[in-house]
């Protein structure tokens, strides 16, 4: 039996700059018809930071291996 479009999982899109912006930080939304939010507007989605690496860079890495697409 196959699945209705409605029950697959969505895939979100990330990206890093929104146009117009001089702020590089990730931002998300689950589907193409969402509004851009911060990527901390999705806390069932956080990763922890690593100081090391650019804030939000633990979560786009997650996500990545999920298969959310990098506009």
């Amino acid at each position: 039996m196959s699945e209705s479009m409605s029950e697959q999982p969505t895939v979100g899109q990330m990206i890093w700059k929104l146009p117009g912006s001089v702020e590089t930080i990730l931002y998300l939304r689950r589907q193409t018809t969402d509004e851009w939010q911060i990527y901390t507007a999705f806390p069932d989605l956080l990763q922890p930071e690593e100081v090391e690496m650019s804030p939000g860079y633990t979560t786009f890495l997650a996500l990545l291996k999920q298969g959310w697409n990098l506009l």
